[in-house]
Order: structure tokens, then C-alpha cells, then sequence
């Protein structure tokens, strides 16, 4: 049966990000779809609700409060998972994110921590749970979850359409050199109903504008970009990898501009 390749049991997935939002509705749905699942965050409060969640199911989850940009922690994150379960199939690199900022107000080490988050964190794990992956089961995927912002021209997110710029053109590099026994993909996720949101769909004026700007005339759902990554981790996608898989309701330019103030002469200027 088809749907048999979609199916995780036995498996072993780390989500990072897994207290909040898109990272909650992986974890969540990977644990649906038969896999037990080591979730990531810096808040352990939001990671034992959602292992609650998880347990409820049937499945076993394991919490790890990680901040993914301390190499050491993302080191003791992939040797939990091993020691719990003796091996590693799925990475799910879902923590990430920045704040819009203005060009000019952007300093270097703020793109220097929203690529630290966003490309160096995703290659850390990337690279420590491929050897895992291969010593403990002989293959795996890693599903990086990265955002329109990389391919769309937006005006205040110069460090993290940048950044996630980067985490696609990774993903596409590391993908020839992990293969064949570990897959790695990526989604670039448009706009999700998630905290993120909130100040867009809880103003009429915005909400609609939001809405008009986006094909589909919805916001996307968590479970949207979990039944991406249920593909991308499956079987169902065994000769998928290198690949960037745009899900953001049909968009094909922002569905909403931060407003920018125009570049002007500086006071007491030549001009």
C-alpha cells in the first residue's frame, strides 16, 4: 500500500523549536504518523506540554531544553536522542526566526546572530546527526524549515531573507554530499497562524490585506507544513533530496510590506 511509505513507526525524530507553533504541529504530527519524538526549545514548560500531547498518542517523547546556537547543547540534544532510543532517523531544523529591522539599523552583529540562528545552528545538527543517522540505522533525512523570505524581496528583513537565503543554498549543497544514505530538504513556509502572526490576523485592516495578497485566502495551519515534512521524512520522498519545497498558500510576492521610512539626506547634509 502507498500509504505505508508515509508511515514512521519504529523511528526516532528531533524537532527543534518543538514548544511553539510550527515546531509543535511537527512534532505532534510526526508522532502521528508512529514516531517517537526528542523535542527541542529553550522553554521546557512548552516542551512538556507538547510531550503530553505526544505521550498521549501513544508515542514516547523526550524533552531537552536546547538553545540550538550552543554547540555544546546541540551536541548533548543528538547524544540524548541516541541514549534514549539507540537511533537517530529524522532532524527536523525548525528553530530559527529573526525580527524585521530596517537596512540601515541593522548592525553586524545582528546579522551576525540571525545567521548564527538561522544557517550555522541547522549546520551544527545537520552535521552530528548525518554521522548518527549512519551509525545507528545507515540512512535518515533532515528537513530544514526555512521561508518565502529567501526568495521574495522584502523591504526590513535584509538579515533574515538573507539568512534563509543561505539555509536553502546549504541545503542544496549539502544534499550531494550526504547522499545517498541521509536526505536533506527544505521548505520555504509563507505565513503560518502562529504567534508570528498574531499582530497581522488580529487587525482587520491587516488580516485582509494578508488574505488578498495570498491565493489560497487563508492563513497555513502548523499541520500544513507537518504533513510537508511527514513526506520529506518519509519513505514516500526515498528519492527526494537537495530539494527547497515553497508552502505558503499560492504566494508569489509578500502578502504584507513592512512599511519603510525613504532614505534622505542627513540633517546639516551638502543636500
Amino acid at each position: 500500500m502507498i500509504l505505508e511509505r508515509f508511515g514512521l513507526d519504529g523511528r526516532v525524530a528531533v524537532v527543534t523549536g518543538a514548544g511553539l507553533g510550527i515546531g509543535r504541529g511537527i512534532a505532534i504530527g510526526l508522532a502521528e504518523a508512529g514516531a517517537d519524538v526528542v523535542l527541542a526549545a529553550r522553554t521546557e514548560s512548552d516542551l512538556d506540554e507538547v510531550a503530553g500531547r505526544i505521550r498521549a498518542l501513544g508515542r514516547q517523547a523526550v524533552v531537552v531544553p536546547t538553545d540550538v546556537v550552543v554547540e555544546t547543547e546541540c551536541r548533548q540534544l543528538i547524544a540524548r536522542a541516541v541514549e534514549e532510543f539507540g537511533r537517530l532517523d529524522i532532524l527536523v531544523n525548525n528553530a530559527g526566526g529573526a525580527m524585521p529591522r530596517a537596512a540601515l539599523d541593522t548592525s553586524e552583529g545582528f546579522m551576525a546572530r540571525t545567521f548564527a540562528f538561522n544557517v550555522t545552528a541547522p549546520l551544527t545538527l545537520t552535521k552530528l546527526a548525518a554521522r548518527q543517522m549512519v551509525d545507528t540505522v545507515g540512512r535518515g533525512s533532515v528537513v530544514n524549515i526555512s521561508s518565502r523570505s529567501a526568495s521574495m524581496t522584502q523591504p526590513m528583513f535584509v538579515a533574515y531573507g538573507a539568512a534563509k537565503a543561505a539555509l536553502d543554498r546549504m541545503t542544496r549543497n549539502l544534499a550531494p554530499e550526504l547522499a545517498p544514505r541521509v536526505r536533506v530538504n527544505a521548505l520555504d513556509v509563507g505565513g503560518v497562524a502562529t504567534r508570528s502572526l498574531e499582530i497581522v490576523l488580529t487587525d482587520d485592516s491587516l488580516r485582509e490585506q494578508f488574505l488578498a495578497g495570498t491565493p489560497m485566502a487563508r492563513p497555513g495551519e502548523p499541520e500544513d507544513i507537518a504533513c510537508a515534512v511527514l513526506y520529506l521524512a518519509s519513505d514516500a520522498s526515498s528519492w527526494v533530496t537537495g530539494k527547497v519545497f515553497e508552502i505558503d498558500g499560492g504566494t508569489e510576492a509578500p502578502a504584507i510590506v513592512v512599511p519603510t521610512d525613504p532614505l534622505e539626506p542627513s540633517p546639516g547634509s551638502a543636500r
